[in-house]
């Protein structure tokens, strides 16, 4: 299909079709969902319908734009439910905020037919994903709450040490700003969100720019689950919304994912940024290094999907391609094959890979890479180069070097950088001397070289992977970054832990005072200070 007729005479199957603009004019702030009077943001899909003779594209809704005396109430909201970790929520049991948690994962679940709906429109992903994302999501809040239930388990114990008498437990840091991703707005952000909020923090959530309107159908959902204040929401642009918030200096936590440059730029915004915890999953270049000996059917296949998979807006996306020189033409025949035989289309066509992107001004960007790119001595090797509106088919580029942005400049969108290399150090001393430290692929079947190459490697990046593209789960596993990729890690069990602080009470083993503990234990009088084991 050439990307001319995507958006022409196209059918929408009844049940994924957006009847009316989703008019979201509330926002959730102290329990209450509060009606929003002022200026609108209008939402337009990255999908084009017929308009007369034109096409233009769809419009989906609108959400508010809050300016700052809103966006501070907000924060006195959330502040308030905190209050210095006095209020209910920070001292409230485990078991209390898992029901919680709990009680909003069953509502959740019962709006997934609308947010996957939205996820469609919004950022023009595959219905395929969209459902898979919101599946990963709930099955994410679920083995959160059993990562916290061993996490308590294990510190129900008291520990005796040089005649001191201790209990560990992780307490809450505060006021928690949660910002996610347009291209996960779902699952990325509830990495953060979920784990903050059942480690007793309180959560203001702003919604990336593009993918705000597949959150309207769990306002309701937050609200009836959670305690007052426990979360709450802001809409607006960042100097509106994030600037007073950040500049209040009341913001204890920043949980934020999208670029370096944007958590650069909010972090400066904080008066006091050694008080800050910031957790941050930003941008990546990871690079696939396919030597000579590699299983070429496998090392085409994961590049492939590992490259395009959601048409390459993946921070885990393989964003340049090391190939050696002695299978450059096999490998370039079949992953050029595979390249041009993707299914182009819309987000609910059966097995569709390559869809609209979520605005023209990525495309524009996309191309001015190419351009650079070709300009300099590279070639776009694959089938003739099409674009129309929102969408752009995928884009291999040929013999790129050091001397061009695309060899350095994360692209986040469907070109594929193809570096060919006669010693392995070309590739290499690309992972060493990039700004960006994620995660590499390699492929192989040498143990000898690989091996050779991993001790370099893993300190340079976070996670190599062995004849598989790069990807972030399981979610049990660490997910992090060095460099400019990220700050803080996200897991399961790590979001736990960096989301709260190892706080402990501690008394030395004299009669008296274990008749204290023994007595505060045993009435209850605090929750903190327990032997209470949690199923």
């Amino acid at each position: 299909m050439k990307s001319s007729d995507i958006f022409e005479n196209y059918s929408i199957p009844k049940e994924w079709d957006i009847s009316e603009p989703v008019q979201q004019q509330t926002y959730l702030c102290n329990k209450e969902l509060l009606k929003w009077d002022g200026k609108m943001q209008k939402v337009f899909s990255p999908i084009f319908e017929k308009n007369g003779e034109n096409s233009i594209q769809k419009y989906i809704g609108s959400y508010p734009l809050m300016g700052k005396n809103e966006t501070l109430k907000v924060l006195d909201a959330a502040q308030s439910a905190y209050d210095k970790g006095r209020a209910k929520w920070p001292t409230m049991s485990i078991d209390e905020r898992i029901s919680c948690i709990e009680t909003f994962t069953n509502i959740m679940i019962k709006k997934r037919k609308d947010v996957v709906k939205l996820l469609m429109w919004e950022i023009g992903k595959s219905l395929e994903d969209s459902k898979k994302e919101f599946e990963r999501t709930v099955d994410y809040i679920r083995d959160t709450i059993n990562a916290l239930k061993e996490l308590d388990r294990d510190s129900s114990k008291f520990k005796v040490e040089e005649g001191v008498l201790a209990q560990i437990r992780r307490s809450p840091l505060g006021v928690v700003l949660c910002m996610g991703p347009y291209n996960y707005p779902l699952n990325e952000t509830f990495t953060t969100l979920i784990p903050a909020l059942i480690m007793g923090n309180t959560v203001i959530f702003k919604p990336p720019k593009i993918g705000v309107l597949l959150h309207e159908p769990l306002l309701e959902a937050f609200r009836d689950a959670f305690p007052k204040g426990v979360i709450n929401t802001v809409y607006g642009t960042g100097h509106e919304v994030v600037e007073p918030l950040m500049n209040s200096g009341r913001i204890d936590v920043l949980a934020f994912i999208g670029t370096s440059k944007g958590a650069d730029a909010i972090k400066k915004q904080h008066p006091k940024p050694h008080r800050l915890r910031s957790v941050l999953g930003l941008e990546a270049k990871n690079a696939a290094i396919v030597l000579a000996d590699a299983d070429l059917d496998n090392a085409v296949s994961e590049c492939v999907s590992g490259s395009l998979s959601y048409n390459g807006q993946r921070c885990t996306a393989l964003k340049i391609l090391f190939i050696h020189r002695s299978i450059e033409e096999k490998f370039l025949k079949n992953f050029l094959k595979q390249v041009d035989d993707l299914k182009q289309g819309l987000p609910w066509e059966d097995g569709v890979k390559i869809t609209p992107l979520p605005d023209t001004q990525k495309i524009a960007y996309q191309f001015e890479l190419i351009e650079d790119a070709v300009k300099k001595g590279a070639k776009v090797i694959n089938k003739e180069v099409e674009s129309c509106g929102t969408f752009m088919s995928p884009v291999v580029v040929y013999g790129v070097t050091k001397a061009m942005r695309l060899y350095h400049e994360e692209q986040f969108g469907p070109v594929v950088p193809i570096v060919v290399f006669d010693d392995v150090d070309v590739a290499m001393d690309y992972v060493v001397e990039s700004n960006y430290g994620q995660q590499v692929s390699l492929f192989g079947n040498d143990s000898s070289e690989i091996g050779a190459m991993i001790d370099p490697l893993v300190n340079q990046v976070c996670r190599v992977n062995i004849n598989s593209q790069c990807q972030r789960g399981p979610d049990s596993f660490p997910f992090t970054g060095r460099k400019d990729s990220a700050e803080g890690t996200l897991s399961v069990s790590d979001a736990l832990r960096v989301f709260s602080i190892r706080t402990l009470v501690a008394a030395k083993t004299n009669d008296q005072n274990k008749d204290i503990i023994q007595k505060i234990v045993t009435e209850r009088s605090s929750r903190f200070l327990s032997t209470d084991f949690i199923f």
